[in-house]
Parts: C-alpha cells; structure tokens; sequence
C-alpha cells in the first residue's frame, strides 16, 4: 500500500470517526446525562464542605457543548488511528476485502481498548471512586487497555501460525482460548476497586454503564459501516462503481 492510500485512508478514516461520533453524542446524550444528573444530585447532597465555590463550567454547558466537543474529538482521534490499524491489517489478517477488514478492526478495537478493560475497571460516575486513588486507578486502566491490545495482537499472530497445522477453525479457537486465559491472568493479579458510596444507588452505576457501553458500541459499529465503504470506494473503485449500478438499476426498476 502506497503512502498515497494509507493518506487517503487516514483522511477517510477521521471522516468515518466524525459521523461515528455524531451517532454517538446522540446515545450519549439520550442515556448517559440521566443517571450523571443522578449521581451529581447525590454528590451535592452529601458534601459536607462550606460553600463549594462558583462554578466555572455550568451543568447545561458539559451536557451541551461539553459533551458535543469530547465525544467528537474522541471518535475523530480514534477514527484516524484505526484506519492506520486498517492499512496494516489489510490483507494480513486473511483473504478479506476492505469492508469485512473495517468491521473485523471495528470488532477487534471494541474488545480489545474497552470491553475487556471495562470488565476490569469499569467506569464509574461521577461522586464514585475515591480521589486518593484516583491516580492508580488511572494508570491501571490505560496498563489494562495496554496489556489488553498486545495480547490481541500476539493472539492473531499465534492464530496464522497455527493455521497451516491446526486448520483456520481449530487455530482460531486456540488463540481464542490462549488470548482468554492471558486476560484472566491479569485480572487476577491486577488489583480491583470498589469505592462505591454508601447509600450510593446502584441503578445509577448500573445505568451509567450501560451507557458508556453503548456508546462504544455506537462509536465502533457506526465507524466500520462507514469507513468499509469508503475504503471499498478508495481501494477497489471497481467494485464500488460496479455497486452504484446495481443500486440505480434497482432503484429505476422499483420506479
């Protein structure tokens, strides 16, 4: 692949990223600023300190633009980096086109950065955790979405190395397996948190949750959907012109 692609492809990506994002502030918005209210609300009523001082962001402001310019450069940033992704594992990763590739680096970004780490440390709302921690419970995370990649990388090498004796489905679930116990491991021996408040409601934590795994889910689906066609359009303009006559033909035959 020409420098020329992986530009084009980069360019494309944050595109992708940008509409992804969009999705993602409307789910955001929709189920995360609900239990975040809830979890304020519970904050201001059990601060003990005087005063509290002037706030220098308001509520309406972070769920608004706050929220609007987070989530929007998030999924830019993260599009730009999986369309690198996407330019190494094309055609590295098995006989798959454009669009399959999208949605298995799509697919394999969603476990790989959060679910696994979420299943570790997952994210809490605000007034959750304890603000003397708040600086191990951080570099832990990132160490877990560290560890977490590296493994998912090593376990795609150990699956193509398998392939030629086991087979592509009994090597797949060999490194599926190896990639499962080397996540238990590390959650074993890495330490766990639990700084829930007392009296804290756990729908809230619940809710939260869910949200922000919503969220990446809506990121991560929206961004492979997306960034496969236009990849497709970029890499093999045959077949995505061969496409565009099949739909107009269908859509002048339904006329």
């Amino acid at each position: 692949m020409n420098s020329i692609s992986v530009r084009g492809l980069l360019g494309r990506g944050m595109l992708a990223g940008l509409v992804a994002g969009v999705f993602a502030l409307v789910v955001a918005y929709l189920l995360g600023e609900s239990p975040v209210d809830a979890a304020i609300a519970f904050e201001e009523s059990h601060s003990h300190e005087h005063g509290g001082g002037e706030e220098l962001v308001s509520r309406a402001m972070q769920s608004t633009g706050g929220l609007a310019t987070g989530v929007l450069v998030f999924a830019v940033a993260i599009g730009g980096i999986a369309a690198l992704a996407f330019a190494v594992a094309l055609g590295r990763i098995g006989r798959f086109g454009p669009r399959a590739t999208a949605l298995l680096v799509a697919l394999g970004a969603l476990l790989s950065v959060y679910v696994v780490p979420f299943l570790k440390y997952p994210p809490n709302p605000p007034a959750v955790g304890d603000p003397d921690t708040i600086g191990q419970r951080t570099t832990l995370y990132f160490l877990m979405i560290l560890l977490s990649v590296l493994l998912s990388v090593a376990a795609v090498i150990l699956g193509k190395r398998l392939a030629p004796r086991l087979g592509n489905w009994n090597a797949t679930v060999a490194a599926a397996a190896a990639f499962v116990v080397a996540v238990g491991l590390a959650f074993a021996f890495l330490p766990s948190f639990n700084e829930v408040p007392k009296g804290f409601p756990a729908t809230v934590v619940w809710e939260f949750r869910l949200a922000t795994l919503a969220i990446q889910v809506t990121v991560w689906t929206v961004f492979g959907l997306v960034f496969g066609h236009l990849a497709e359009r970029l890499l093999t303009p045959e077949a995505a012109a061969q496409e565009g006559k099949v739909a107009s033909r269908a859509t002048a035959a339904a006329n």
